[in-house]
């Protein structure tokens, strides 16, 4: 059984919000690098990036990571953009057990860049991992055996839900 936990006019909301802090916490900076994790998490990405573009004078280069959620110990970005001395901000949709964040972020040292933060629409108190979000638009307290689900369509996040 899915119980609703953000509508889409919610959700709508928490990115503005997000897009605010990212702005705020980034005001210094002309330009900062968006990465967000396939698949929700780029839409999530998107969707930020669209934002951070209408209120802020930021520039956003974003780009896809693409890491199988199964293999993360075996994940090597293929990344466009030149991370040194940048400010990278790495988006997900949900965190749940803070497993894939970890892996995202640990080979993006190697890039040296100046500042890593992490945004995530949906955060689950429960983690395995010590990974903490710096941007959460929503945090919930749920069980191990629950899951938060975010669905979208095309480019817009539509849903989230507790399963």
């Amino acid at each position: 059984m899915e119980i609703p936990i953000l509508s889409v006019t919610q959700i709508e909301h928490k990115l503005k919000r997000m897009a605010y802090e990212i702005w705020e916490q980034n005001s210094g900076e002309k330009e900062i690098v968006m990465l967000g994790i396939e698949s929700g998490g780029a839409v999530v990405a998107a969707n930020l990036k669209r934002i951070l573009e209408e209120i802020s004078p930021l520039k956003v280069q974003f780009e896809t990571l693409e890491i199988d959620k199964k293999k993360v110990y075996d994940f090597t970005p293929q990344l466009q953009s030149d991370l040194k001395n940048r400010t990278v901000i790495v988006v997900d949709d949900v965190a749940m057990s803070g497993k894939t964040l970890l892996y995202a972020i640990r080979p993006l040292l190697d890039h040296k860049p100046k500042k890593i933060q992490i945004a995530v629409l949906v955060d689950r108190k429960h983690k395995n991992f010590p990974v903490t979000a710096d941007i959460i638009g929503y945090s919930i307290a749920s069980t191990i055996q629950e899951h938060i689900i975010v669905t979208c369509e095309e480019e817009k996040v539509t849903g989230a839900f507790l399963k």
